[in-house]
């Protein structure tokens, strides 16, 4: 199965824009593939406005967010893999979400354990 991520992520930041908030994503600035501007970096993060009045054709797919915005004035186009993105909240009162390394690995199914011998099976009837 694909990552959950991309997909949380779509439905955060359409939840965040739809109550007229503005989504911020926090992201690991470490991460291979990334292009933000690395002066404004802090810690190994970074946190971006990803909200339509501060960027320019974003586009989200299940591999990367990509958007043209400026820093200090400065155009600059971000590209940030879905991986290296650890957060999206709202700026005005900090909701949304804390994503885990475990968001994009597929998920296994879990250990069945065998019924008791002595219970019943459930088991459907043709009724004609």
């Amino acid at each position: 199965m694909t990552s959950t991520r991309p997909y949380l992520l779509r439905a955060f930041y359409e939840w965040i824009s739809d109550n007229e908030m503005t989504p911020y994503i926090l992201v690991d600035a470490e991460a291979a593939d990334i292009g933000v501007p690395q002066q404004y970096v802090v810690d190994g993060q970074i946190v971006l406005n990803v909200g339509t009045s501060a960027v320019k054709e974003l586009n989200t797919d299940d591999e990367r967010l990509r958007f043209n915005a400026r820093f200090g004035g400065t155009p600059f186009e971000v590209i940030v893999p879905i991986r290296s993105i650890k957060a999206i909240y709202a700026k005005e009162n900090g909701k949304g979400m804390v994503f885990s390394d475990d968001d994009m690995s597929p998920l296994s199914p879990e250990p069945t354990s065998k019924a008791p011998k002595d219970s019943k099976k459930p088991h459907l009837r043709l009724i004609k």
